[in-house]
């Protein structure tokens, strides 16, 4: 009998992100734009509370939740920064990554044939793991709508297999934030279903115009919502795998028991560099920001220069222009920007097919390296035209 592989497994296809990135090796003098990652470095207080753990030969595991010091820290954050109340000891757990915590509450939460209602466009890594976890992504189209989804629209996608819907703002990879207004039609629909809610509010410390607002806040609906934040965005810690997962206690035990067979815990060096970050380092998005704003109005301006439909985002650190009126898809625009103008950014196709007509641009680079980008791209555009 032959060997076989999950048939899940199988089906997954490399994300367009990385497709992309991997051409770079063939173009050695593009110009790269298509990474989401700070490009600064982590803060210098966090990077020695991870050396002095490992110094300290604090290298063995915590516990499956996480430290309690840390867990601590994190409900304190959430209380200060956002006026939400989580029971360390039961409704928080130090993941591996954001990505680790979203995986954990799927693995939860799905069984075979669940369906899991995800706007669009929407980050790479989502349809995947619900289909690795028996799922099935119904996409929400907001490619007409704003880039927001509407309720109408939500409450038609809602059926009896609906297990859960998937929220992320601000959003990869349109940059686009959400008020507590636009909020809270969509908590109208939900609060009259029995559906849970996942919040992936990764960049939530990237928002550039007004304070991030949280579904969780909403306290019809915060008995069923998982919140999934981290440290990767906010203090550029990407590969210390920094993820926290909040949600309520009824349920979070049984995602613990998941995390604890999937990853035992998070690393411990991190653990601690994560207490430091959240008790004396929270002003470190700040200091980020003002570097995004500058970056995404200049991008933003130049983008308009070329002629280009563009909604100006508020969060994040990623800009989704328009490209549709050049009569190609997005991957033939993305590949001739590459090949020709040389400049590497993402095909909006990446992000379901509801990103087709849209080009996904990161702007956490230097002003330098944006300056160049957007030079070198608007000389290309001319020859479309």
């Amino acid at each position: 009998m032959p060997l076989t592989l999950n048939p899940r497994a199988e089906a997954l296809a490399v994300s367009g992100i990385r497709q992309f990135f991997n051409q770079l090796v063939d173009y050695p003098d593009a110009i790269n734009l298509t990474i989401g990652q700070p490009d600064f470095p982590t803060p210098e207080k966090v990077k020695q509370a991870g050396i002095e753990a490992i110094a300290a030969d604090l290298t063995s595991y915590s516990h499956n939740a996480g430290l309690l010091e840390l867990r601590e820290e994190i409900a304190a954050f959430f209380s200060g920064r956002y006026g939400l109340t989580y029971e360390p000891k039961t409704e928080i757990i130090a993941t591996n990554g954001a990505s680790e915590a979203l995986d954990s509450v799927f693995r939860t939460i799905l069984d075979a044939g669940d369906e899991v209602i995800i706007p669009a466009p929407c980050y790479t890594g989502y349809v995947p793991i619900v289909s690795l976890n028996g799922g099935k992504a119904v996409l929400l189209d907001t490619s007409d709508t704003g880039l927001v989804p509407t309720a109408e629209r939500l409450k038609a996608l809602i059926t009896n297999k609906t297990k859960a819907i998937l929220f992320n703002f601000p959003s990869n990879p349109t940059g686009v934030t959400i008020s507590k207004e636009q909020m809270a039609p969509l908590v109208d629909v939900l609060k009259q279903h029995e559906i849970f809610l996942i919040s992936d509010e990764i960049y939530s410390e990237n928002s550039f115009e007004s304070n991030h607002e949280s579904f969780a806040c909403f306290d019809e609906i915060k008995d069923r919502t998982f919140l999934v934040q981290g440290l990767s965005k906010s203090h550029s810690m990407t590969g210390w795998r920094m993820g926290f997962l909040l949600g309520p206690a009824q349920y979070m035990a049984h995602v613990l028991k998941v995390h604890m067979y999937n990853s035992v815990c998070a690393s411990l060096p991190s653990q601690h560099a994560a207490i430091e970050a959240l008790r004396n380092n929270r002003d470190a998005p700040e200091e980020m920001n003002r570097a995004y704003k500058e970056r995404r109005d200049f991008v933003y301006g130049k983008l308009i220069d070329m002629g280009l439909d563009v909604v100006k985002p508020s969060g994040a650190f990623y800009i989704f222009p328009s490209i549709e009126k050049y009569n190609m898809t997005s991957f033939e625009f993305a590949t001739r920007l590459l090949k020709e103008g040389g400049v590497a950014a993402v095909p909006g196709s990446a992000f379901t097919e509801f990103g087709e007509g849209f080009l996904r641009i990161s702007y956490a680079y230097s002003m330098e390296t944006l300056e160049r980008a957007m030079a070198r791209m608007s000389e290309w555009i001319k020859t479309l035209e």
